[in-house]
């Protein structure tokens, strides 16, 4: 695997999609990433304002946007955290498509419209219910230069889908090689014309010409290892009794991840979480 050692001491980018509702999740991951990671960081916060179709699709406000910029500047005054509201863009663009209802929120398609935004040229996305576990810069340093983007394989998806689709949790983004081949563009046409499971990672694994797969480290879906970089709290299956059952708890259910889990990586961040909330209230910003 190669690696940009050009960037080796540059910024680091970082994008979230999210709405309010979920914000105490985007600091705990944010903070996950503070505490590994001591190059200057950009976080990129992509959000709606939805609440004509659902009372819960709150968008990321500015106030909590300065806290966490506040946050995130008491690591590295260099820091910086940016709100992206692309609530015109995506009403222009996949509101009318046939997958505007598939189970998953509407957040999860607003990576699509990335193009679009004023972001670097490459740029970690991250799903909300990620956490780090060691530097984030061991990923963004990968040389992508010859890819759309690089992303690591499906733990459900690449046995019963296709064997190299990949989960669109984490991703490395080249945006120079996106918008040379119109990846995001088809990606938009595919979702709003064709109803598919998961719409959004499905249309990028089935249109991308060139893709990295990467180690499972970099987006670890089960269990924690020694090398892990990036945890993932995705849905999962887990043997209770004579079955197989579905579980999906996120790294804010604290006592499922603590006891259903059995997780106790995150535990300082937890603690640092509390004495955060306790100054800036944050569900209540």
């Amino acid at each position: 695997m190669r690696y940009n050692t050009v960037e080796s001491n540059g910024r680091i980018s970082v994008c979230y999609s999210a709405n309010g509702k979920i914000f105490g999740g985007i600091v705990l991951s944010v903070l996950s990433v503070l505490s590994h990671t001591p190059r200057p960081l950009t976080f990129y916060l992509l959000t709606m304002d939805l609440t004509d179709q659902n009372e819960m699709f709150t968008p990321i406000s500015q106030r909590q946007a300065q806290i966490l910029d506040k946050i995130a500047k008491e690591y590295n005054p260099e820091n910086e955290v940016i709100l992206l509201d692309e609530t015109k863009l995506f009403m222009r663009e996949l509101s009318h498509g046939k997958n505007i209802k598939n189970g998953f929120t509407p957040y999860a398609m607003t990576r699509l419209l990335l193009d679009y935004a004023d972001v670097p040229q490459k740029i970690i996305y991250l799903d909300a219910d990620t956490m780090c576990c060691s530097d984030l810069s061991q990923l963004f340093d990968i040389d992508i230069s010859d890819y759309e983007f690089a992303a690591v394989l499906d733990k459900v998806g690449h046995i019963w889908v296709r064997y190299n689709y990949c989960n669109s949790g984490v991703l490395l983004l080249n945006f120079e090689n996106i918008k040379k081949s119109g990846l995001f563009v088809k990606a938009r046409k595919r979702v709003n014309k064709r109803k598919m499971f998961m719409p959004d990672q499905s249309a990028l694994n089935f249109l991308a010409k060139r893709k990295l797969i990467l180690p499972y480290k970099f987006n670890e879906q089960r269990t924690i290892k020694s090398d892990t970089v990036i945890k993932h709290f995705c849905q999962g299956f887990k043997w209770y009794g004579p079955f197989f059952r579905l579980y999906n708890y996120k790294q804010w259910h604290i006592k499922e991840v603590h006891e259903k889990l059995g997780i106790h990586d995150f535990d300082r961040i937890y603690e640092k979480y509390d004495e955060l909330d306790k100054i800036y209230c944050f569900n209540e910003a």
